[in-house]
């Protein structure tokens, strides 16, 4: 069973906590790949916000809740992303790309993007037919999607101990200056003011990216006094073209500004706080599918319940107990549009599912503090006689954690509602694990997972210090 690690073990630790800014940058990729955008967008909109934090004088008090506001502000999206997909028939990854670049203000444009977006490949009748539903849709329910969104999105922001400003920013993000926006239809002052900077830096790093520096000014230009408070547009519009911003921007760097920023005792992300990341990121991945509502926090604990009934140490459970709350983040990257398909998946779409665990692995190997959990968080579908993926590792390359992680997520999965299935009785479930013991499954681990299954004990996260 206790087979060494294909990376780095369990129980390494680095030697000094990191900022919580910097955990929090790292994993803002899983944001960026959830929203449809290029890896960066997070970090690049937070160059852009704190550029303005300094031209309009904000206090350090301010400047740090602002940091944590621009790189979380995407924390709630993937809410919305089952509804997308079926409002519109389409990619929500491809929708959502797209979605922040429109005026939702003109009604043109938003028939312009349903029109270009709603069933691509379907035949023009039932495109034309989907189009109406998604309008008609969008128009009843576009206040519960965004408030919604906004909500999650400054639940995860608290969960994570961020400063309430930071919170309140991601709850006021889609409101304009002129109040045409969403979800309270606030206007003017009466928005947060670092939810007025953040609205305005992310739109404007959309345009950036997509066509440049004269794209981005236009459309700060063209939304001037509309979505935007003048005074920021303003001080936007007078960043000369040598500022420092645009090296930024093309480079990504944003390490200067995480240290700057954050200087307050609190900000260092501790063994406890490093949970909280874990849990309040597992609750975005969850919120994904609802299909999904409770299946990394199941996963985490089935397989905390197989480590401790196989000798596991408190560390290495607690390392267990985030790669399982974390296995699955690189779903984000994955549509809906395949996560809740009922039917059969194509070739091509079986390919996009088996790519999330090497996004899992990439997202949590930017976090130094992740870095003993990316390889096995990863491994949860791979089989130990080589025939699982991402990697095709065999039995000599899977350790104690990627084992347990293996059974609990398949046990989990056979055990809750599929858009294809029912949920399975415990004891069927358990029975497929066991047809499948030598060749892709552990035995001790599905011996150890019956065993808990058996007692009738509840599933629950693992207590830390």
């Amino acid at each position: 069973m206790r087979a060494a690690q294909a990376r780095p073990s369990a129980g390494l630790r680095p030697a000094a906590a990191p900022r919580l800014a910097e955990v929090i940058a790292a994993l803002s990729h899983a944001l960026d790949l959830t929203e449809g955008q290029p890896v960066g967008h997070a970090q690049r909109t937070c160059a852009i916000g704190m550029e303005l934090a300094e031209r309009l004088g904000l206090p350090g008090d301010q400047r740090r809740a602002l940091l944590y506001a621009l790189l979380l502000k995407d924390a709630g999206c993937s809410s919305s992303a089952a509804r997308m997909t079926e409002l519109f028939a389409a990619d929500d990854l491809a929708l959502k790309n797209a979605f922040k670049r429109v005026d939702f203000s003109s009604l043109s444009e938003v028939v312009a993007f349903a029109a270009r977006h709603t069933a691509p490949g379907s035949p023009p009748l039932a495109r034309a037919s989907q189009l109406l539903r998604a309008l008609r849709g969008f128009r009843a329910e576009g206040q519960a999607i965004v408030e919604t969104r906004c909500e999650r999105g400054a639940t995860v922001v608290a969960m994570l101990g961020c400063p309430p400003a930071a919170a309140e920013a991601v709850r006021a993000l889609d409101e304009h200056w002129d109040g045409g926006g969403k979800p309270r239809g606030l206007a003017g002052e009466a928005i947060p003011l670092l939810a007025r900077i953040a609205c305005l830096a992310q739109v404007a790093e959309v345009f950036h990216a997509a066509d440049g520096r004269a794209a981005a000014r236009e459309v700060v230009r063209a939304r001037r006094g509309r979505w935007f408070d003048p005074r920021i547009a303003d001080a936007f519009l007078a960043i000369p073209d040598g500022a420092g911003l645009w090296r930024r921007l093309a480079d990504g760097e944003v390490a200067g500004l995480l240290a700057e920023a954050e200087d307050a005792p609190g900000d260092a992300a501790d063994e406890a706080r490093l949970d909280l990341v874990a849990e309040a990121f597992a609750e975005v991945i969850d919120a994904k599918s609802p299909y999904t509502a409770s299946h990394s926090e199941g996963v985490a604990a089935y397989a905390v319940a197989i480590g401790e009934r196989l000798g596991m140490g408190a560390e290495e459970l607690r390392s267990l107990r985030r790669a399982g709350l974390l296995h699955d983040i690189g779903k984000l990257g994955v549509s809906n549009a395949i996560l809740d398909k009922p039917g059969r998946l194509t070739p091509a779409e079986v390919e996009a599912v088996r790519r999330h665990p090497r996004h899992t692995f990439e997202i949590l190997s930017r976090v130094s503090a992740f870095a003993d959990i990316a390889a096995p968080a990863a491994a949860h579908h791979e089989r130990l006689d080589g025939r699982g993926y991402h990697l095709g590792l065999t039995a000599d390359r899977l350790g104690p954690m990627a084992r347990a992680l293996a059974v609990a997520d398949v046990y989990e999965a056979l055990t809750a509602d599929r858009p294809y299935r029912a949920a399975m009785e415990p004891e069927r479930a358990l029975g497929i694990l066991r047809g499948d013991v030598g060749a892709a499954f552990d035995g001790e681990c599905v011996a150890a997972l019956g065993d808990f299954v058996r007692c009738g004990a509840q599933p629950a996260p693992v207590v830390t210090d």
